[in-house]
This record gives structure tokens, sequence and C-alpha cells, in this order.
């Protein structure tokens, strides 16, 4: 990603992070909309389940100028999902809920760039997972 999509993901964060968990709420919320079949593979507390995806996605905005460090965790996580019955599939999923709910979240200022943006990042991130996972992106 270039500087400038960066500091869009960023600075756009910034203002997702004062709202986490409304917006964790929503994404799951959206997710389960989008593919019910989904809802079978979270069992445990949706509450603790959202707090973990926020944790995550601020580590990787955090780090999309170097993903680097971070990239055995998102390896990692790639795997485990696989066990939970995620399939290639379930990424797009995922992103149209995650960008549907930024959407949602910063509203006038959720620009095509800012979008563009977060499809970037979002896009980059599922790749490593997939190529993990399934040995596509």
């Amino acid at each position: 990603m270039n500087s400038e999509k960066i500091m869009l993901v960023r600075s756009s964060w910034q203002q997702v992070l004062p709202i986490k968990e409304t917006a964790a709420d929503l994404f799951y919320g959206q997710l389960f909309e989008l593919d019910p079949s989904l809802r079978k593979m979270f069992k445990g507390d949706m509450v603790e389940q959202g707090r973990k995806l926020m944790v995550m996605l601020n580590a990787v905005v955090n780090s999309l100028d170097n993903l680097a460090p971070l990239l055995k965790t998102i390896e990692d996580m790639g795997r485990r999902h696989v066990a939970y019955g995620v399939t290639a599939a379930h990424y797009d999923t995922v992103g149209n809920a995650l960008i549907w709910t930024l959407g949602q979240g910063l509203g006038a200022k959720f620009t095509p760039a800012v979008k563009d943006a977060w499809l970037e990042a979002y896009t980059t991130l599922a790749s490593a997972m997939k190529q993990v996972a399934y040995g596509e992106s």
C-alpha cells in the first residue's frame, strides 16, 4: 500500500476506535445477515469475539507500513480459521461486512478514496491468510 492509502486507513480507523464496540456489533450483524450459516461458527461470547476483532484490526492498521512482524500471527490465524470451517469464499463475505460496517460508522467520511484504501488493506490481509490456508490469494 502506498503512504496515502495507509494514512487514509489510519485516520479513518481513529474515527472508528471510539465506537469500536458498536462497530463490532454492526460487523457481526451484517456478517450473519449476509450469510446466516456463519453464525454456527461462533459459539463463544460475541462481545469477546468483537473485542478480538477490533484488537486484530487495530494491530493490522498500525502495521500497514510494515506487516512483516505481524505476518506470522496473520498466517496462524488463517490456519486456525480452516479448522473453524472457514472457506476461501467466506473471506469475500467478511470483506463485504467490514466495508459495510466502515461505511455505517464513518458515514460521509467514508469517501471513495477511504473505501478503496480499506479494500486494499483488507485484500492484503485476506490474501495472506488464504495463501497459507488454501494455497491461494
